[in-house]
């Protein structure tokens, strides 16, 4: 089933890149200004068209109901683990809560995992959803994976599954100081510096994951991790699947010099070695654990640097599939959390293509409210994207003409690209039996999903 979604994603992907990125000027609109502390990430649960959540450094996800005219942000925390979460006290301080995601299932399994440093250990949880109120959470979880972190810099955290599977990729930083120290990024049985890949399951004991058989280092030598699912990463601080074709852009931090934008198309190979810490950017770093630019490192396709391009420290954004502005999807949108200088470029067959600057559009709001430190992006449940800023301020991009609040018209479109076609099909059925393929609102995957996709087939 993998690799006929592989295939038939790929096939729509090439189908569909004749279509160039549009045109319509964009401004950030503030959702959200007051009554956060140094937000990290920006979710949706699967399904849920009316709240966003926010997790914040200290160990707290609040939630935005954005259903009415003017979102709020709600008093009561959807979870508090601030006991459990080490650092989150500075805008400088790269420990805390770092990551959310949520089942493909959760509107009946009610499941979501979170990314958490505690004083030497990094972790991936699983807590519940309340059966009793949609707003809280459970206060109590469990370990997925946990590993040991020699530094408190460097530490990743995004997670995402990856649409249309039950596969949970999960960014690892190398561990931190400076040029891994000790070549973790490199080291196939460290977690660190590494893009994870695990199914979690249901409910059950544990062991609360399983690996998927076809990772790249699955009955390899004992010496290698077999949740590894690429590696030669430094800090991917903030990476995203496109949702459409479930393609990966990675945006890793540099050291001093070269910010980077790696990409990965849905069916690509696995193992993937990104160069560092030999390689930064495409620039050598003189260190060991690889051959700087060999044959076997796969290249960024975007880099800036620190002293020509204004740069510092990469946060890697979202590919627009909303329906707001529909000339604008498959743009992938990128920001530098220091300077503030932002971009954007649409892939196409594999190549950069439309790269355009965004400063001019994304430095203000369009009450002339400055955006600056931009730390995440996420996107609603419509795939409208949003932005955070580490001063607790939560942006829209909208079109500078003004807002506008749409439904994507379509519910067989599963994958947002607008048109139903195999690759909604191949969705459909890895969801079989499950709710993250579910059309007729019963949150159900099954024949009556079916008959409704094959009578919208064609649509857009």
């Amino acid at each position: 089933m993998r690799l006929l979604t592989s295939a038939v994603i790929a096939l729509t992907a090439a189908l569909s890149t004749s279509a160039l990125a549009g045109t319509t000027s964009i401004k950030p609109k503030l959702v959200i200004g007051t009554g956060l502390t140094y937000p990290t990430t920006i979710a949706s649960a699967p399904g849920d068209k009316t709240r966003l959540f926010i997790c914040q450094k200290r160990g707290v996800i609040s939630i935005i109901n954005i259903s009415g005219t003017t979102p709020v942000l709600l008093a009561t925390p959807f979870l508090d683990i601030d006991a459990l979460v080490t650092g989150g006290a500075s805008t400088s301080d790269e420990q805390g809560l770092l990551g959310l995601t949520f089942d493909p299932d959760y509107t009946t399994n009610g499941q979501f995992y979170v990314y958490y440093t505690t004083a030497s250990t990094n972790l991936v949880a699983r807590y519940l959803r309340s059966t009793t109120n949609p707003n809280v959470a459970q206060t109590s979880g469990v370990t997925l994976m946990s590993w040991s972190d020699p530094y408190t810099n460097h530490n990743g955290g995004d997670m995402h599954f990856k649409p249309g599977t039950r596969d949970l990729y999960i960014g690892t930083g190398d561990g931190g100081s400076a040029n891994d120290p000790l070549a973790n990024a490199q080291n196939l049985l460290s977690k660190l510096g590494k893009m994870h890949r695990i199914t979690p399951t249901v409910g059950g004991a544990s062991p609360y994951h399983t690996i998927p058989t076809d990772n790249p280092y699955v009955g390899g030598a004992s010496t290698v991790d077999d949740s590894i699912w690429a590696y030669g990463l430094r800090n991917p601080w903030r990476w995203t699947f496109d949702s459409a074709n479930g393609d990966m852009y990675i945006a890793d931090v540099g050291q001093n010099a070269v910010e980077e934008v790696n990409y990965a198309p849905s069916n690509v190979a696995a193992g993937r070695n990104y160069g560092w810490r030999c390689t930064e950017g495409t620039s050598c770093t003189g260190l060991t654990g690889c051959t700087c630019n060999g044959t076997t490192l796969t290249a960024p396709v975007r880099t800036y640097t620190h002293v020509a391009a204004g740069g510092y420290s990469i946060t890697g954004g979202c590919v627009y599939r909303g329906c707001a502005m529909p000339d604008m999807h498959g743009i992938y949108f990128y920001v530098d959390y220091s300077t503030n200088n932002s971009w954007s470029f649409k892939m196409v067959s594999g190549a950069v293509t439309e790269f355009v600057t965004r400063n001019s559009e994304l430095a203000t709001s369009t009450t002339g409210v400055v955006v600056n430190q931009v730390v995440a992006f996420g996107e609603d449940g419509n795939g409208e994207i949003y932005m955070a800023d580490h001063g607790g301020q939560i942006y829209k991009i909208v079109p500078l003409s003004g807002e506008i609040v749409c439904t994507p018209p379509n519910p067989a479109d599963l994958n947002r690209d607008g048109l139903v076609d195999g690759a909604d099909l191949t969705i459909l059925l890895t969801c079989w039996g499950t709710a993250c393929g579910d059309i007729d609102g019963d949150n159900y995957t099954d024949g009556s999903d079916m008959a409704s996709l094959l009578s919208a087939w064609g649509t857009t």
